[in-house]
């Protein structure tokens, strides 16, 4: 949020305004911040998905304003060739870094900082009633969590942004009440996650 405030800041114009398209940028941060939550550390892989799979989700929104013909997604057209590729790259991604993960938990590092430590944490504990492990989900299962925890949350979450700042944009009272709240509890300073729930207004 810093990064992107930051940004909106020095494209501020003489008069101290600027017009911002606010809706790619929230694309961008939320993309960002599930890239950070999912995945820690392999942050630049994550975003790697996410540009990838935003791309495949505008393929199959353009697909499904067409005809439809049954089987058409199986033919090897260009387009179809290019989703197969794009869905590919995400796995191959996926995978790569679900094996490392693994690996790194087979040798007692700690994962448990991000939601794919947790998943594969908790996948790897199950055990049956003769003590011997059983893997909750399959690798497999596991990348389609992954992949469905990006579109689901970003998508989501970059429009209910988008739509926040439109009706704060419609409604200026609202937004100074807003405003006159986060500045009256963190004054100048950095928010503080255990602050939030004090913005009743917010």
């Amino acid at each position: 949020c810093e990064e992107l405030v930051s940004r909106w800041t020095q494209s501020l114009g003489s008069d101290g305004w600027c017009e911002v398209d606010v809706c790619p940028a929230f694309q961008t941060l939320t993309g960002d911040v599930i890239s950070r939550t999912a995945f820690g550390s392999s942050y630049l892989e994550g975003r790697r998905i996410f540009e990838l799979q935003s791309v495949q989700a505008d393929r199959i929104v353009a697909e499904v304003k067409k005809i439809f013909i049954p089987g058409y997604m199986s033919l090897p057209t260009k387009k179809n060739r290019l989703m197969h590729q794009t869905n590919n790259e995400i796995e191959s991604i996926l995978r790569g870094l679900i094996e490392k993960r693994m690996q790194a938990m087979q040798q007692g590092e700690s994962t448990k900082d991000d939601l794919l430590g947790l998943m594969l944490e908790s996948n790897m504990r199950e055990t049956d009633d003769k003590g011997q492990p059983i893997l909750g989900m399959t690798i497999e299962e596991v990348i389609e969590e992954c992949k469905l925890f990006y579109f689901a949350g970003s998508e989501t979450t970059s429009v209910l942004l988008t739509w926040t700042m439109i009706v704060l944009a419609m409604h200026p009272e609202w937004q100074d009440r807003a405003r006159e709240e986060v500045l009256g509890l963190f004054a100048k300073n950095k928010p503080e996650y255990d602050g939030f729930s004090k913005l009743k207004t917010v």
